[in-house]
């Protein structure tokens, strides 16, 4: 064997010490062997490789021709590292000699080479155990080496082989043990080395996910609920420092998979953050149907001690709903921000617009790779066109709500039936109109069109909202108090009340407030004169020219007791009606379809489900009720609606070509005569004139839907819907 080491090195000597200093050296070296457990015979022969260097070395004849070589080679091979030739017999004591120079990498190398064939020392000898005794030690060094110079991925490599090697031979309990939790030990430093490259490395990045959920994992979560009291892991409290560090260099989306793995394993601080990164993905990329989801998700959401009406209002406002947004915030118990909003210098909707940029700085934006913590500007969300135009949608939906919650009133017979009428279309699905009766329905269709009406109304409520005053709510705060809030641990704390700039401004406060009413004005007539232009050709051809894509995912089912032919009918009535919507002139009549089981499986109402959105849109993409034959799936009401929508249609020579398909099915509750189910729904639509042009379209986004089932005879049909 070659050992990469002179004999200077190996006896531990300066090359311009005296024969006295290396005689005490050697003397010192022989007196302190390593003490980890070597052989006896192995020791020895380390005492004898330094007797023979010092020898050399206090030669004073000898050890000139020896430095005059090393001159000679330094000169010939420059860069190059002289070494000793070694026998078999002395090559364990000369990686020892070398591991103890401070070279544990090129240590470790060796002694992994050499307990491989055809070199392997004989199962059970001497040489065997010493050499994987080297290995273990030296691969510990090399890595700590590494660890030092922050090479935290190539640390965590030589720990894995020497782990392997030891594995393979089936050596030194007591060292595997010692290397697997150095290996441990190693994880968040090897995810920060791998998540804090560039994102161009897609592989390390990867690799660095992968690690850091399968940390989380073994933790039980963000909150550690499975963490023992190993003093090897980290403590929850290093662990919430190191995730807060780690955040900054993962992207929005790669935070938002993250967290929706671990929510659905039951980490509540996860779901919270999940809320914060969907808020973020919203706002920095102007996808309000983010900001949706963040809102539904918040509502559902439940953590102990934290009041999310502040942040459900920031939402609510984001999303127009400026009524909505003062009422969560009024309502909150945070004595703190009520006190804030009383000292705003500025009028209501300025105090609710500074709380809501502060929040989105302070506590929602940073944190993210990708994401502008700074580019908080909410005139520019508000003049964004798709923000607008989805923002105008949950108007119209909304408006039709209370609408017919006002107009609506059962009578005795709807009293008496187990399913109170429900005329409601709160998923959007197809705009419909307000209340129950044939006759009412077509007097509400000569009226002007409330979608019209709704288009623009939450810009005029930013522009001049009739609105309480902060100082004299309407209502007893009392009766909304809640133990005081703090965010869990690991996540952002709570946004930070601008109190200091708050103070009395230098300029009148008039001036502020009029440069901010001037604002909101421009948005309001943007989206009044560009937004919804229906008689402009420019636009019309510029939203024409955008494709909708559909996709109507396979309905899966593990019941072996699925009625085949029923579910063959119903994905033939799908997939006709779906086809129908590119043109009036394709429609074709629907075939009957009919789900009678006593006891429905999930996938059948998943098809009893889908049948009604595809019927429907084949109906408003121009179609009859009979040759949709709608009345298999839905009852009277609900027929009447879809017939009053269509006609409205007609009567201005407009379609509407509808997207709308059913992602996810749960059964809330069933009995013999009526079923409620939570569903999900992936919807778009666009709405089409005589020529085919787009007059409006909704962009693709996930709708919460139940829909409530009743029994007419052995037929179930659908009764009602509404948004979860």
């Amino acid at each position: 064997m070659e050992l990469p080491i002179d004999h200077f090195r190996l006896l531990g000597v300066s090359p311009s010490a005296e024969a006295e200093t290396m005689l005490r050296t050697l003397q010192l070296r022989i007196d302190r062997p390593p003490s980890q457990g070597f052989t006896q015979e192995a020791l020895q022969q380390r005492s004898e490789l330094l007797r023979l260097s010092s020898d050399l070395l206090t030669d004073p004849e000898r050890r000139a021709e020896y430095e005059a070589a090393l001159l000679e080679l330094g000169r010939e091979h420059p860069g190059e590292i002289a070494g000793l030739e070694l026998s078999s017999s002395r090559e364990v004591a000369g990686l020892m000699l070398l591991w103890e120079a401070s070279s544990p990498h090129e240590a470790f190398q060796l002694a992994r080479q050499a307990l491989q064939p055809p070199q392997a020392p004989a199962l059970g000898s001497n040489r065997e155990a010493d050499l994987a005794l080297l290995a273990a030690l030296a691969c510990r060094d090399a890595s700590r080496q590494d660890q030092e110079s922050r090479r935290y991925e190539s640390a965590a490599g030589l720990l894995t082989d020497g782990l392997q090697l030891l594995q393979r031979v089936g050596k030194l309990p007591d060292q595997r043990q010692e290397i697997e939790q150095d290996l441990l030990q190693l994880t968040p430093y090897r995810i920060l080395d791998l998540l804090s490259r560039d994102l161009a490395e897609e592989v390390s990045r990867q690799q660095g996910l992968q690690l850091l959920d399968e940390l989380v994992n073994e933790r039980g979560g963000l909150e550690g609920s499975t963490l023992n009291n190993d003093s090897h892991s980290l403590s929850q409290g290093e662990f919430e420092l190191f995730f807060q560090q780690i955040r900054r260099f993962l992207t929005v989306q790669e935070q938002l998979d993250l967290y929706q793995r671990w929510q659905r394993g039951g980490s509540s601080d996860a779901a919270f953050l999940e809320v914060m990164a969907l808020s973020a993905a919203g706002f920095s990329r102007r996808k309000p149907e983010r900001l949706e989801e963040a809102r539904q998700r918040l509502q559902s959401l439940e953590v102990d001690g934290l009041d999310m009406r502040p942040l459900q209002g920031c939402l609510d406002l984001l999303l127009g709903d400026v009524d909505r947004a003062q009422t969560h915030v009024l309502a909150s118990s945070d004595s703190d921000l009520q006190q804030w909003l009383l000292k705003h210098p500025g009028d209501d909707l300025a105090a609710l617009c500074d709380y809501c940029r502060a929040w989105l700085r302070r506590d929602v934006l940073p944190g993210f790779r990708d994401v502008d913590a700074e580019a908080v500007d909410l005139e520019a969300w508000f003049a964004d066109r798709d923000v607008q135009a989805f923002v105008e949608r949950l108007e119209r939906i909304e408006g039709r709500q209370l609408s017919r919650v006002t107009e609506s009133s059962p009578s005795s017979a709807q009293e008496q039936d187990p399913f109170p009428a429900f005329p409601l279309d709160p998923d959007g699905l197809m705009p419909l109109p307000i209340g129950e009766a044939s006759s009412a329905l077509a007097e509400e269709a000569d009226q002007s069109s409330p979608t019209k009406q709704a288009s623009t109304g939450w810009l005029d409520r930013l522009a001049g909202l009739s609105r309480p005053q902060w100082s004299r709510p309407q209502w007893s705060m009392a009766e909304w108090s809640m133990p005081q809030w703090s965010i869990p641990k690991v996540t952002l704390p709570r946004p930070a009340l601008p109190l200091s700039p708050l103070n009395p401004p230098s300029r009148p406060v008039v001036i502020g407030s009029a440069v901010f009413a001037g604002v909101v004005a421009v948005v309001a007539a943007f989206s009044v004169v560009g937004l919804r232009q229906e008689s402009s050709p420019s636009a019309e051809q510029a939203s024409s020219s955008q494709g909708l894509s559909q996709t109507q995912p396979q309905t899966q089912s593990s019941q072996t007791d699925l009625n085949q032919a029923d579910l063959s009918r119903n994905r033939a009535s799908q997939t006709e009606s779906t086809a129908s919507t590119a043109s009036p002139a394709l429609l074709k009549p629907a075939q009957a379809y009919a789900l009678r089981d006593d006891q429905p499986i999930t996938a059948q109402l998943e098809g009893l489900l889908q049948a009604w959105l595809d019927r429907k849109a084949q109906v408003l993409a121009g179609g009859s009720l009979a040759d949709a034959r709608l009345a298999d799936v839905a009852r009277d009401g609900l027929l009447a609606q879809v017939q009053s929508q269509r006609q409205r249609d007609a009567a201005i020579g407009a379609t509407q070509k509808v997207a709308a398909t059913i992602t996810s099915v749960e059964v809330v509750s069933s009995n013999a005569n009526r079923i409620e189910i939570k569903a999900k729904v992936a919807y778009s639509d666009e709405r089409l004139d005589a020529s085919g042009q787009v007059m409006e379209r909704t962009a693709a986004t996930s709708l919460p839907i139940t829909y409530i089932l009743g029994r007419d005879g052995q037929q179930w049909r659908l009764h009602a819907y509404f948004g979860s």
